[in-house]
């Protein structure tokens, strides 16, 4: 964030806050901030006159303030793929029976946007507003598959390659010889890369153009399934992510998408 100056460190301090997903206090921001105390303090209070953030003075915690939910709530209805694909979402759990996840890219990272639960729910680390990894996770790997080539040499810049488990991926070329395979199938699949017993297939979100939107997983257990069971939903899987790639490019573009019809 040093290119960003200002709001890239008040950025920084947000990021903190909302980190520690409980308000947090001071002490405690310290010890894992870059910035020295006074500047720290600084930021803290000009973001809570902002109402960026809540400032307790009972308890002498910060957590993210109510101007945060309102910008929240904008960036979900304006820029979530998740309120295009909930009807979606809701059938393909319905149908399949089984977790399914919506995510986005955010800086690199895997934003989950929302998420289904199976009928018999498996605990995993995913949830809505989540991040994580891209590289070991299914809905990352199909975004990064078919990213154009700048921006996919950047965010694979980003990623950690720390190892999880025995099967994640751990260097640069093990990704690309597997995004590489992801896109000559048109799906990818996370083999417990990021959790162990946790298995999933992932489609893409593209615009008409091959844009990456997003992408959609139905994930599953090893203990009651395997990948053969798991694979036979990539046809529908790919079908969903399809219809919500139309609606997104129609609800963004509606002038081009107008445009379109009329030409036909």
């Amino acid at each position: 964030m040093a290119g960003d100056g200002t709001i890239g460190k008040a950025c920084d301090v947000l990021d903190q806050v909302a980190s520690f997903g409980r308000p947090a206090r001071f002490a405690e921001l310290l010890d894992g901030s870059d910035f020295p105390k006074a500047t720290l303090y600084r930021f803290l209070q000009s973001l809570t006159n902002q109402g960026m953030l809540h400032y307790d003075p009972d308890r002498q915690t910060y957590s993210p303030g109510m101007r945060l939910v309102r910008l929240a709530h904008a960036a979900w209805t304006q820029n979530s793929l998740a309120p295009i694909a909930r009807p979606f979402l809701d059938a393909l759990s319905s149908e399949t029976g089984e977790t399914v996840h919506l995510a986005q890219l955010d800086s690199g990272q895997v934003l989950y946007v929302d998420k289904r639960n199976a009928q018999r729910p498996v605990e995993m680390y995913s949830e809505a507003g989540k991040v994580g990894p891209a590289y070991c996770t299914g809905v990352g790997k199909a975004m990064m598959a078919f990213l154009e080539e700048e921006r996919l040499q950047k965010t694979i810049s980003q990623q950690s390659f720390h190892r999880f488990t025995d099967k994640t991926l751990t260097s640069e070329q093990a990704l690309r010889d597997d995004l590489a395979a992801i896109r000559s199938r048109g799906y990818a699949v996370d083999d417990e890369e990021h959790e162990p017993g946790i298995i999933c297939i992932a489609c893409p979100i593209l615009t008409e153009g091959g844009r990456v939107l997003g992408a959609i997983s139905v994930t599953g257990s090893t203990g009651r399934m395997d990948f053969n069971q798991l694979e036979a939903w990539v046809p529908r899987v790919r079908r969903v992510a399809e219809q919500i790639g139309t609606e997104a490019q129609a609800w963004r573009f509606p002038e081009s998408q107008k445009n379109r019809m009329q030409a036909t």
